[in-house]
């Protein structure tokens, strides 16, 4: 991937390793807007965005996706994914379905056209697999360092922990499934595969901007 053209960087990451957070401040060094698969989804659902509703605006203009993010209220850096979903900590994904798969898949791809960005979502890999200026990253860790993360991110017991990543985990690769017909564990589908155990978020950030080099 060449960063001094325009580039997309999707981070695939199981729940616990801190990902999002790699991804936020990939993004802000890099100074590209960051994007999650919980903000394209809530913009879908608050807009009533579907594929025939983004041909009408991108008949209309091409680059619509530079004017709706001004209309949104969407600025440069980090989105915030509350203020784009209804419910504060509702998994977006839950109640995906074909049609608003395809049209976060729309927006994604004319995202890609207009800016560079990082995007952090399941299916990323997917969308840009043909894209020529795109690197794809998996960010893993061991079971012990994701119930450890989050049970302190959420303050919640081993067991809980346990049980919201046995959840996730699963939910994700049906959804991985469902949409890609391949599996997000496959690491045929990503450039680089990184195990963050022993490591901060901006050493993980630091050892992505290398392999940029």
């Amino acid at each position: 991937m060449n960063k001094n053209e325009q580039f997309v960087i999707t981070i695939n990451r199981e729940l616990g390793s801190g990902g999002r957070t790699i991804g936020e401040r990939l993004a802000e060094k890099l100074g590209v807007t960051f994007y999650d698969k919980a903000v394209i989804k809530g913009l879908v659902e608050r807009y009533n965005l579907d594929v025939d509703e983004i041909e009408r605006l991108r008949d209309k203009k091409h680059s619509w996706w530079t004017d709706f993010k001004r209309v949104a209220g969407i600025g440069d850096g980090i989105i915030s994914s509350s203020k784009y979903i209804a419910e504060m900590g509702k998994e977006p994904d839950v109640l995906t379905t074909e049609s608003v798969f395809k049209a976060e898949t729309e927006i994604l791809e004319d995202i890609a056209k207009v800016e560079s960005c990082v995007i952090a979502g399941r299916s990323g890999f997917y969308v840009f697999r043909n894209h020529p200026n795109h690197m794809s990253i998996l960010i893993q860790a061991s079971k012990p360092y994701r119930v450890e993360r989050t049970m302190r991110k959420k303050n919640i017991t081993e067991e809980e922990a346990l049980k919201i990543i046995d959840k996730v985990d699963k939910m994700r690769e049906d959804y991985v499934r469902k949409f890609t017909g391949t599996s997000r564990y496959d690491a045929r589908n990503y450039d680089f595969v990184i195990t963050v155990d022993g490591k901060t978020e901006d050493k993980v950030v630091e050892q992505i901007l290398y392999l940029l080099e």
